[in-house]
């Protein structure tokens, strides 16, 4: 149970016409049920039983409820009988949180030996949860639906998902995104509608002024820059020259520190939980902060490079979707081609910035040149490779009119020795292969950054943009330049007529 400060609310439907000992079986079932679910260990988010709802009002007044307590990230429906659809109207068209709907039984088997009317009239899931979709169907509520038994692991599983995903765009309605500097000059794929993602995605991107971070730069204690210092070489494998104090290598090892103060100082008090930064707008620090950077990834600060704000937004989400999970996210850029037939892949860095929750060893802090921005000097960074595995890598672009997103799962793979490029790195083979991967990524549009998780895959990315109402474009192991292409067409096509209509 790791998001505890956030419920999902379990509704009941029902109706008065079989009387009040099976409304009040009904309830009796349903409290059995949340418990269970909860007792299971699987669900990272509290449910919270809300009761039977019985009637237009009842439905009305619990979905209002809901759209105004800041705890609850999304409903969970239930038929337990036949609960007549036209009472759930209003209450749906009221409700702003996220909808699953369960269609499940609170009995696992048919008591083939005592069923008799009285049992088949209270338990019908199977008839009622028709009636509750038809409705849905009807007022085009985006939704997500799980099929199985109460107890069975695997629909408990694809609840878990949806709850993370609540999770996530529950922390995306207040997320604050400070951008100090611009976008890099002339970059298409990292501008965007800051306007329309704020009404679409929750996002709201400041632009922070490069003098106001350089007050909290120039005002760190002292004896907090020693006691980071001290943290990195404790937790880092490095160098022993780093921690020789008043040599050059030191001071830029202590001078990252401050920047690792200041951005977190600055990002706590005016709440942001996501920043960009640019390399040519650097103001007093001597070095890009690649390390506070990837530090503070690792600590759920979204991040993108060159003023990406969308990236940096997805990043946290990525993040927060992923809370308590084992094997980490990052953001992640690609940089350059490996051919190798079968075997092609991606080189996935930055210039500093990768997280080091994906790492396959104990990050090493090392000080090496950078020449690129307004501060051409060694600069602090960790260092390592990714750990090999499947993961996904996702994008948000924006398409004028609406926004896309596009997934592509991947294998990240080892790495050859790169004893000359001091940065950290991921090497991957987009799926179905190379070919398909990253030409169909080139067809929809695809960013150069990405953020990457090795926890999530597809099914968290579909409930995502569900619940966003945004474009899905998905390249995975099934996946042809043709389906691709035809995937383009229909979201086109989708789009268009739904803009039309509205």
């Amino acid at each position: 149970m790791i998001y505890n400060d956030y419920q999902v609310w379990f509704v009941t439907g029902a109706q008065l016409l079989y009387g009040g000992d099976a409304v009040i079986a009904v309830d009796a079932h349903s409290n059995e049920m949340v418990k269970g679910l909860n007792d299971s260990g699987r669900l990272p988010v509290p449910v919270v039983y809300k009761g039977t709802v019985n009637s237009e009002k009842e439905v009305t007044e619990c979905f209002r409820a809901a759209n105004n307590d800041p705890n609850c990230i999304g409903v969970i429906t239930w038929m337990h009988t036949f609960s007549p659809a036209k009472m759930w109207i209003h209450g749906l068209q009221l409700l702003k949180k996220p909808l699953l709907h369960f269609h499940t039984q609170f009995n696992k088997e048919i008591p083939w030996d005592t069923m008799d009317m009285d049992f088949m009239n209270l338990n019908q899931s199977a008839h009622g949860d028709r009636e509750f979709g038809h409705i849905c169907a009807r007022l085009r509520k985006p939704r997500k639906v799980v099929v199985g038994h109460w107890q069975d692991p695997a629909a408990q599983a694809k609840i878990a998902v949806w709850m993370r995903v609540c999770a996530g765009w529950a922390d995306a309605q207040d997320m604050l995104i400070l951008r100090f500097g611009d976008q890099m000059n002339n970059v298409a794929v990292t501008d965007g509608d800051k306007v329309e993602a704020e009404m679409r995605l929750g996002y709201h991107v400041d632009y922070c002024p490069v003098s106001d971070l350089m007050k909290y730069y120039n005002s760190v204690k002292e004896t907090d820059v020693l006691a980071l210092v001290a943290e990195y070489f404790a937790t880092y494998d490095h160098d022993a020259a780093l921690e020789v104090v008043g040599s050059d290598a030191y001071v830029k090892v202590y001078n990252s520190a401050r920047a690792e103060l200041a951005l977190r100082g600055i990002l706590k008090d005016k709440g942001a939980k996501a920043f960009t930064t640019n390399f040519d707008d650097l103001g007093d620090m001597d070095q890009i902060p690649g390390l506070a950077s990837q530090r503070l990834m690792a600590e759920g600060y979204g991040f993108g490079a060159e003023g990406d704000w969308k990236t940096a937004a997805l990043y946290r989400t990525f993040w927060v979707m992923g809370k308590g999970l084992p094997k980490g996210c990052s953001f992640l850029e690609d940089y350059t081609l490996n051919f190798a037939g079968e075997r092609s892949a991606i080189l996935q860095a930055h210039m500093l910035e990768v997280c080091p929750l994906i790492a396959a060893q104990k990050p090493r802090l090392e000080l090496n040149f950078l020449g690129i921005g307004v501060c051409k000097s060694q600069t602090a960074r960790l260092v390592f490779t990714s750990k090999p595995g499947d993961g996904v890598a996702a994008t948000v672009v924006d398409m004028g009119g609406r926004f896309r997103m596009i997934a592509n799962e991947v294998e990240c793979i080892e790495s050859k020795p790169l004893p000359n490029l001091h940065v950290a790195s991921a090497l991957w083979i987009p799926k179905p292969n190379f070919e398909v991967g990253a030409g169909g990524w080139i067809l929809a549009g695809g960013t150069h950054h990405t953020a990457f998780s090795y926890d999530l895959d597809v099914e968290y990315l579909k409930d995502y943009a569900e619940i966003a109402d945004i474009e899905l474009v998905i390249i995975g192991k099934d996946s042809t330049i043709d389906t691709i292409k035809q995937d383009l067409r229909n979201g086109e096509i989708y789009y268009m007529l739904n803009k039309a209509l509205k």
